[in-house]
């Protein structure tokens, strides 16, 4: 027995081979971890959301485009109800009836405001597509919506512009990429890379002149991009057109931050229009995100003092919407209270209506503020004392649209913002070049050709918009669109003043833009 045991001893124990079992063994009895000198393996971390959504590596946000189109909503409950209606419409769709739309915006930012913008530019593009695949005579092909979220600040577009240039064949068959709402450095380098990929865009609420085709230079700068809103040089002279300003008795008011398209643009309209003023602008320098707090509001109160120590009568102010309100409630708080004062500036007015942060007492010290809207729910609407316009648009048209919107969610869409109303607009706008592309006989276009439609959408082929005629010249931008002029009501609501037009007038029914260049 003991000779037995010898051999065993001396075959399992003492071979070289055995000797690292004993010792793997005797490691484990006295609790040492085997991982330590080990090289370990691992599973990867799963950071996918959804078909087509993951979160980076550097971020908890969920981005991408929701490939499937089934409902998926980035984790937002305010956005799950509608992400839910165009899930069930994609449902309904045969896999080779449809061509696709996306629509990109920064689904998971953290500003409030924007986060409504979103939510309406959403369902106006929902209520539109509905309409597109059960209301127009069944023409085809139907159309199918995606969701595609670059992120805040649209810090993660490019990873999400490289999904949607692999989406152009079957089974999505993308042909528009609609959204594109902020005029941004991020925005600018979308639309190039979209473009540039033979993809059509059509910009919802961009209005920077910069991120454009035009004459010259700027010729096929974004061969392929329409945009449904007037630019800021437009807006700066309709609001010119509605209410001469006398420049000896105004100034601006500027933000100096470099890369941001609206300001920049807007600025320079704005001066443009103050021509022979007797005071330098007033400067500020917003954070590098211009919806943070930063610490503007100081540099406002300061403004104020110097404001009061001129003549001006109106301010013109060339910033965001954040800074914007800061500086409203600086000049609600003025010292020279007794005077009256009128802020006019460009759409980003439009987000204060649901800005909790806004001092409405502050509208009510002889201040009036007035922003040129994109849309408004009263512009086509007939009241006393203000007919509809004859030309530029339809109440026909934004009744329409009402009928439609209402489809988007069980409770009403709120519209004073105009967000739902140019959504629908632009959507519309690249439902018209889809099938205006598709051959006779055929499913559906070809990505090259719906790219092309621009030029002739004008006359008798303009896309009958909730928010006005949309007729674009040959470089894609929209030829003397209508204005509609909103003021900050003591409430903080936003109430329809009159629509203004970038020409001084209406356009002739035949809406065909002048020559340019």
């Amino acid at each position: 027995m003991a000779d037995r045991l010898s051999n065993f001893l001396r075959t399992f124990l003492y071979t070289p081979r055995q000797k690292l079992v004993a010792a793997l063994i005797a490691l484990v009895v006295v609790g040492v971890p085997l991982g330590y000198g080990i090289k370990s393996v691992t599973t990867p971390e799963d950071r996918s959301c959804a078909p087509g959504v993951a979160r980076p590596q550097d971020s908890d946000e969920c981005v991408g485009v929701a490939t499937a189109g089934d409902g998926y909503a980035f984790g937002l409950p305010d956005l799950a109800e509608i992400a839910g209606r165009i899930g069930a419409e994609n449902a309904t769709l045969k896999p080779d009836e449809y061509a696709t739309v996306a629509v990109l915006l920064p689904y998971t930012s953290t500003d409030p405001g924007m986060r409504v913008k979103v939510l309406h530019e959403t369902q106006g593009a929902y209520a539109r597509q509905y309409r597109a695949n059960h209301e127009s005579n069944s023409e085809t092909p139907k159309i199918r919506l995606v969701l595609a979220n670059s992120g805040k600040n649209n810090a993660h577009w490019q990873s999400v512009v490289e999904q949607l240039k692999a989406m152009t064949d079957a089974p999505h068959r993308l042909r528009v990429v609609t959204g594109i709402a902020t005029s941004s450095d991020p925005i600018r380098g979308t639309v190039a890379a979209l473009t540039g990929a033979g993809i059509a865009v059509v910009g919802t609420t961009i209005t920077a002149d910069d991120i454009a085709d035009g004459p010259g230079a700027a010729h096929d700068r974004y061969p392929g991009l329409a945009r449904v809103s007037p630019t800021n040089n437009d807006e700066a002279k309709a609001l010119a057109h509605f209410g001469k300003v006398n420049a000896g008795k105004a100034l601006l008011v500027q933000d100096t931050r470099n890369g941001d398209h609206y300001t920049d643009t807007l600025k320079s309209a704005f001066a443009a229009s103050l021509k022979g003023a007797p005071y330098e602008p007033q400067l500020f320098t917003s954070p590098a995100d211009p919806t943070d707090e930063g610490n503007t509001a100081n540099t406002f109160r300061q403004i104020t003092h110097l404001i009061c120590d001129t003549r001006a009568e109106t301010v013109f102010f060339a910033g965001r919407h954040t800074q914007l309100r800061q500086f409203i409630n600086a000049l609600g708080a003025r010292g020279c209270a007794e005077r009256s004062f009128t802020v006019l500036t460009g759409d980003e007015g439009s987000y204060l209506g649901a800005d909790k942060l806004l001092d409405r007492q502050a509208l009510k010290n002889r201040l009036t503020v007035r922003y040129a809207s994109l849309a408004h729910p009263d512009a086509w609407l007939p009241a006393p004392g203000r007919p509809v316009p004859a030309t530029g648009g339809s109440t026909v048209a934004y009744q329409t649209f009402v009928t439609d919107i209402a489809r988007a969610s069980a409770k009403p869409v709120a519209l004073a913002d105009g967000q739902a109303i140019v959504a629908y607009d632009a959507m519309a706008t690249a439902v018209h070049a889809i099938r205006q592309a598709t051959p006779d006989n055929a499913a559906h276009p070809d990505l090259a050709d719906v790219r092309t439609q621009w030029p002739q959408v004008k006359g008798s082929l303009r896309v009958e918009g909730a928010g006005g005629w949309i007729c674009l010249d040959n470089y894609g931008n929209p030829y003397n669109k209508a204005v509609p002029i909103v003021q900050l009501a003591q409430d903080g609501s936003q109430r329809f003043v009159a629509i203004a037009w970038p020409e001084g007038a209406p356009p002739a029914t035949s809406c065909l833009p002048p020559r340019r260049g």
